[in-house]
């Protein structure tokens, strides 16, 4: 699968975060996500492991019982059902692979 990058077609599962599937294929799939400052990514889990890279902005993560600092360049990777969330604190940018792949990502 191959596909052009456009703006369109994001969507806001949590207010002030934006979300767009990439691209996917049978194991894994890519998410870019802007993240607006003062919003928060609640505490959950799923199965799936969640790999990522912060491309812009600034963030605090909380994986686990552990917390982070990230900013740009910084990445990270969550396996599957430990608990994490983020509060963003400048607006940001970020692409996460998850494998296996979300299918409630998978854009319609």
């Amino acid at each position: 699968m191959f596909t052009k990058y456009n703006s369109n077609g994001f969507k806001t599962p949590v207010k002030g975060i934006d979300m767009k599937t990439l691209v996917y294929g049978e194991k894994s799939l890519l998410t870019r996500f802007h993240l607006k400052k003062d919003s928060q990514l609640p505490l959950h889990s799923h199965p799936h492991e969640q790999t990522g890279f912060l491309i812009s902005g600034k963030i605090k993560l909380f994986i686990g019982d552990t917390e982070y600092l990230a900013e740009p360049g910084d990445s990270w990777c969550i396996r599957g059902e430990v608990e994490h969330r983020a509060e963003i604190l400048e607006d940001s940018v970020a692409i996460e692979v998850f494998s296996p792949v979300r299918t409630d990502y998978i854009p319609e």
